[in-house]
């Protein structure tokens, strides 16, 4: 049987808990440090002003030659790692450097409002009668 399909979580969704254990996601930032004896790497992502981090675990896609500075996308599951927090067990990490990051993040909005929209527009409401 598949998981289930991955949503797009920022970094700083994840850091607030907004994200359950054990669901799959697809997270977005620049690598800024690997560490390849703990198979962890950690991503970072700005908003609002603040600098916004999340650890992946790397062991599943190793080896793989980082780039620090680059822009990754990781496809994985949430985990609670003990003195880390909320962790992303990374099934797929790939370097999308190059990316306009900015439009990409506007996409994945633009896409949860399209979600949104959808679960809120009833799709099987009851037509009006007509009088004859």
């Amino acid at each position: 049987m598949l998981p289930a399909a991955a949503v797009f979580h920022f970094p700083w969704e994840i850091n607030s808990g907004e994200v359950q254990e054990g669901l799959s996601v697809r997270v977005l930032g620049r690598l800024v440090c690997y560490q390849p004896e703990e198979s962890r790497a950690t991503l970072s992502a700005q908003h609002a002003s603040k600098e916004h981090q999340v650890v992946v675990h790397t062991l599943f896609v190793e080896p793989f030659n980082p780039i620090i500075g680059a822009q990754y996308i990781v496809l994985g599951e949430i985990e609670n790692a003990e003195g880390v927090g909320a962790m992303v067990r990374a099934r797929v990490l790939n370097c999308i450097d190059g990316v306009n990051v900015a439009l990409l993040q506007k996409a994945i909005n633009e896409q949860r409002s399209f979600f949104r929209e959808r679960e809120h527009t009833p799709g099987d409401a009851e037509q009006p009668a007509h009088a004859t």
